[in-house]
């Protein structure tokens, strides 16, 4: 990753994905700050060079709020997922497989928010 980002520059394309790959390896290993920190600044990267509705800047929200609710940060992680959600369904549509993908994320944090009925409306 240091190499790529001295070579290619920190914005590029493959430094991103290297940073990426790093903070899920973080991940991996319960380092939730490590991860969260690399995950934040990728997502932030790719919104500003992709744009918020880009593909890979939805991944990277998505990531980070998997960190989240590994921390339990659930009103942090609904955040994310509901801006992934509404970006993937205007973008993708309701029934593309990572719109549905985002939805059971969601209900899986309103569910440990307590929000059963929107849990189980947005799953049905």
């Amino acid at each position: 990753m240091e190499m790529k980002s001295q070579i290619l520059g920190v914005e590029h394309p493959d430094t991103l994905t290297s940073m990426e790959n790093l903070a899920r390896t973080y991940y991996r290993q319960n380092w939730w700050e490590e991860a969260e920190k690399l995950e934040v600044q990728v997502m932030k990267m790719r919104s500003q060079i992709l744009g918020a509705e880009h593909p890979d800047t939805l991944t990277s929200m998505r990531n980070l709020a998997r960190t989240y609710h590994r921390q339990n940060w659930w009103e942090e992680a609904e955040k994310l997922e509901v801006q992934v959600m509404e970006m993937r369904s205007h973008i993708l549509s309701t029934k593309h497989p990572d719109t549905l993908t985002s939805m059971k994320d969601l209900a899986h944090t309103w569910k440990k928010l307590g929000q059963d009925d929107k849990a189980i409306a947005i799953l049905q």
